[in-house]
């Protein structure tokens, strides 16, 4: 998997340009860690205490343990350079939260697809939900969604780790993630580029274009509805996952399908040049 060309370390730069906002994002990413951490903990011991949650909040609770999962992979990390001057982080390291980091997005991006159906049934179909949605689909949904997060993890990382990177090695990111890490290459891309592409549309677009199916045929029952009290009710029974959803896949197309760079391979060359070492701006020396 990793050839003998592979950097010894990763820089993560993150904001280093800009020294003085480092410590104020600290306490801002710190509080809501501690958020996230405390929220989440509360809905699985919830769910697991009461047992007439089990199955209503079998979704939110696999979600919640995801997202338990998601973010202490990267903050911690994120929280060690954002406080000190050292950004490294090993070859072992950036290899295992790329890992990691990639198959619970992609496990999120399709949960989030499967929580969408459960929404559609709940607000279309509400007198067939207890049929529908049923503990033995639950969890088979919530397999699927985990076995396609670690095939993806499994088929891209390696191939994007084994690029020749520039001898500088300094991602310009908080986390190792595909795109910083493909544009750190002085190798041939074209290959990790497609790969990224095809999973962008199986694993972003496809899932978006079904939530975005379900959500018109949940407005168009919404419209039906004689009430303001019914509209209303339906209405927050899908606020809090259209929500996630908007905030989540404005992220992931930000980074994921913005278009092509097409200075990175002049950038990495300029910065350190690919064929010899060089000192290169490893903290926040400019």
């Amino acid at each position: 998997m990793v050839n003998q060309s592979s950097p010894v370390v990763f820089f993560l730069l993150g904001f280093s340009e800009h020294p003085q906002l480092e410590k104020v994002l600290f306490f801002v990413v710190l509080c809501s860690y501690l958020l996230t951490l405390l929220g989440n903990t509360l809905i699985l011991l919830l769910s697991t205490l009461d047992p007439r949650l089990h199955s209503p909040m079998y979704f939110l609770s696999n979600r919640s343990f995801l997202d338990l999962c998601f973010t202490t992979t990267c903050v911690p990390q994120m929280l060690f350079n954002l406080w000190g001057p050292e950004k490294a982080i090993s070859f072992l390291g950036c290899f295992v939260q790329l890992f990691i980091f990639m198959s619970l997005g992609t496990t999120e991006c399709i949960l989030l697809t499967v929580m969408a159906f459960d929404r559609y049934v709940a607000v279309c179909q509400p007198l067939h939900y207890a049929t529908v949605i049923n503990p033995c689909l639950c969890q088979q949904l919530a397999g699927i969604a985990w076995a396609i997060g670690l095939v993806q993890s499994i088929v891209q990382t390696p191939p994007t780790l084994k690029l020749p990177f520039c001898s500088h090695r300094q991602v310009d990111n908080f986390v190792c993630e595909v795109p910083s890490l493909i544009q750190l290459s002085c190798g041939d891309i074209t290959y990790n580029e497609i790969q990224m592409a095809v999973a962008s549309i199986f694993i972003v677009v496809v899932p978006l274009s079904l939530i975005l199916v379900s959500y018109g045929a949940i407005a168009r029952a919404v419209l039906k509805i004689s009430s303001a009290k019914g509209r209303r009710k339906a209405f927050g029974t899908c606020s809090s996952h259209l929500i996630v959803v908007t905030l989540f896949y404005s992220s992931v197309i930000a980074v994921y399908l913005q278009p092509k760079n097409p200075y990175a391979r002049e950038r990495c060359k300029y910065r350190s040049g690919c064929s010899q070492p060089s000192i290169g701006r490893i903290t926040r020396s400019p």
